[in-house]
């Protein structure tokens, strides 16, 4: 391994052994209970995958990995989304621990079950993305040398990633237990739509190509609809 591939390894290593703590605390701890099996489900059906989708990206394809944690956005109209964003996050994922503990909600098991599929579903389809799209940055920007992807999910919609994401927001609530924790789950997908208007305008405006596969590619998110 050479030693800029090392150095992505341990960062990557560092940034997940931070975050998936917290995110546990997050799910976990408003629950009251660490007898919580929708929450621990539902982590594991979020993190499993990412013991086989690191390192597989370490080796096939690290450049996408170094810009997958990039967290700077350049564009302004970026940032003000993404602070707008962490407050309906935070809401959406420490609700169902707190509906949880009150009993608020009374979701099946079998509810959360299926949910965990959709969620597992919607990050399947992220990772089919990161596999065609190598330019697939975290942030809003476009690379020296990118060009426009057209084959696998992008022959269907602009923006695949955004498509399994949203199935992954949506399907979080139910597979947590809570049906209240639909509403700022839900509040999410107008940030993720902004996200996605603005990307277009920075896409149009700086990767060549891209006005003509638009109009190849009618739909932004979902076939048929939008």
């Amino acid at each position: 391994m050479t030693e800029k591939r090392s150095n992505l390894f341990w960062a990557a290593i560092l940034r997940v052994g931070i975050g998936m703590p917290i995110i546990a605390l997050i799910i976990i701890l408003p629950a009251g209970t660490w007898a919580y099996w929708q929450g621990w489900m539902y982590m594991i059906t979020l993190f499993l995958p990412m013991f086989f989708v690191l390192p597989y990206f370490l080796l096939r394809n690290p450049a996408l990995l170094e810009r997958r944690m990039r967290m700077r956005e350049k564009e302004s109209a970026q940032r003000k989304i993404i602070a707008f964003s962490y407050l309906y996050f935070l809401l959406a994922f420490v609700l169902p621990g707190i509906d949880i503990r009150f009993g608020w909600s009374n979701v099946p098991p079998l509810v959360s079950i299926l949910a965990d599929g959709f969620v597992f579903g919607g990050y399947m389809i992220f990772v089919w993305v990161l596999t065609v799209n190598s330019y697939l940055s975290r942030t809003v920007e476009v690379d020296a040398g990118q060009k426009v992807v057209s084959s696998g999910p992008y022959g269907i919609v602009r923006h695949p990633m955004y498509f399994g994401v949203t199935i992954m927001y949506l399907a979080s609530p139910l597979a947590l237990g809570s049906y209240w924790a639909l509403i700022p789950a839900a509040l999410v997908i107008p940030l993720l739509v902004a996200r996605l208007r603005n990307e277009e305008q920075v896409l149009l405006r700086d990767l060549p190509g891209y006005a003509e596969y638009r109009q190849k590619v009618k739909y932004r998110l979902l076939p048929g609809v939008w």
